[in-house]
Parts: C-alpha cells; sequence; structure tokens
C-alpha cells in the first residue's frame, strides 16, 4: 500500500490517540510517539511496536507515522493507525 497524502484519525480527548500519517521520502516506516513522560518509559517501546506491526500487516511502507497518546489502549492505536493509512492510500 502506498501512502499519497497526509491523513489523521483519532482525537485529542482523553483515552485516545490522535494518529497522523505521511510519505516518508527517506523511505521505511518511521514512527514518532508524543505521551506523557512516565508513559513513554514504561509503555513507549510496547506502542511503537504496536504501530510498526500495524503498519507492516497493512503493507505500507515509506511512511512517517505520527501518534499523539492521550492514553490510548493497544486496540485503539491499531484502529488509529489502520484508519489514518487507509484515509492516506486513497
Amino acid at each position: 500500500m502506498k501512502i499519497h497524502r497526509t491523513a489523521q484519525a483519532g482525537a485529542l480527548e482523553a483515552s485516545d490517540v490522535l494518529v497522523t500519517v505521511a510519505p516518508n521520502p527517506e523511505g521505511g516506516i518511521k514512527v514518532e510517539l508524543e505521551t506523557k513522560r512516565v508513559i513513554q518509559k514504561q509503555f513507549g517501546k510496547q506502542i511503537e511496536e504496536v504501530i510498526h506491526e500495524t503498519a507492516e500487516k497493512l503493507g505500507v511502507q515509506d511512511v512517517v507515522i505520527k501518534a499523539q497518546d492521550k492514553g490510548a489502549l493497544d486496540y485503539t492505536f491499531r484502529a488509529r493507525v489502520q484508519a489514518a493509512i487507509e484515509r492516506a492510500s486513497l
């Protein structure tokens, strides 16, 4: 799947995440996570893995995925990443 434009999914509400995807001219899948320091320290790697795995399962290449977390759970990350990627690939 190829990313043609920038797209978003989610919200900056409690227990949600705003995911923005954009083409990556440098190539590969790049994940940028913004969250509270405590969350980053405890769960940052796991969250980044969930985002990366979701993108790989969808067959995406050359994408920058920025996630602004407000306390979302894994299934929310997966859903938001999938929705943003599908919007960007149209």
